[in-house]
This record gives structure tokens, sequence and C-alpha cells, in this order.
């Protein structure tokens, strides 16, 4: 038996290049649309009731840290377990982002899974102890110049 062509649905190939290229043409109009939207993506986290703040961007680097006036009150390993306390959550904060924009131009489908799962295996776990509170006790803080010339050792 011979096979048979349906010549009122066949397509000329003028027609499917044009089809084509308008397919081609959305979809470098999408990219270049997320890609905006990602630029715009970023992070916040803190601690310490606002001591620390630090902002990341869409891949969860480090974009901006603040540290507030009694930031200085902490010991130093103490500060630096609240900036990586702040810098996770910024990252996490970010990676919630990132998949609510890309939400927007894949919608949920099996894509949105490999990005959140992408994102969710390399943010960073929370420690298991929780940072402790600040010292009860309130340090003498030394003058600017007291401090400046005798600077405290942050890195040993």
């Amino acid at each position: 038996m011979k096979p048979t062509i349906d010549r009122e649905h066949e397509m000329n190939p003028e027609q499917w290049l044009t089809q084509y290229d308008d397919k081609l043409k959305q979809a470098a109009a999408d990219a270049e649309r997320a890609d905006a939207a990602l630029r715009d993506v970023g992070g916040v986290g803190s601690a310490a009731d606002g001591q620390v703040t630090v902002r990341v961007n869409a891949s969860g680097a480090t974009v901006d840290l603040v540290l507030r006036a009694g930031s200085r009150d902490y010991p130093p390993e103490h500060l630096a377990q609240l900036i990586m306390k702040a810098t996770r959550e910024a990252q996490r904060d970010a990676a919630n982002r990132v998949v609510a924009v890309m939400r927007e131009f894949v919608g949920d489908s099996p894509t949105l899974d490999v990005i959140e799962k992408h994102l969710t295996e390399h943010r960073p776990a929370e420690p298991e102890e929780p940072v402790a509170a600040a010292p009860a006790r309130a340090r003498r803080r030394a003058s600017d110049d007291e401090y400046f010339e005798n600077p405290p050792t942050i890195i040993k």
C-alpha cells in the first residue's frame, strides 16, 4: 500500500523557515529579558539584630558587607560567625529570588526543577550550633586614637 500525502496541511519550505526564524527571535528576546531580570536579583541577610548585613548577587557572591558600630563589641571569632550566618541567609534569599524569576520564564517545569536543585545543592548548610549571643558584659570601647594606634588582631 502506497503512503498518502496530506496536501492540505503541507507547509512550503519558505513558510517553515519563516516560522523557525520567528521562534529563534522569540527565544533570543526571552533570553535577553531573563538576563536583564537576573542582573537585578540579589539577596540580603542580617545577624545580631542588624549589626551585620550582607548583600549577595544572583550567584551568591558577596557584593556588600555592612558592620554597624555595635559589631565592634563582638570578639573577632564571634563576628566572623555572624558574618557567615548573614551570608548564608543572603544566599538563600538570592536563590529563592532566582527561582521566582526563572518561574516567570520557564513555568513550573523540569527546567525549573533542575535550576532549583542546582541552587539547593550549592547552598551552604546552616551550622548545627547556633551563633551565640553577644557577651553580656560590654567591653570598654577604645577611643578612635587608641583603636588606630593599636588595631585589634582579626586574622591570626
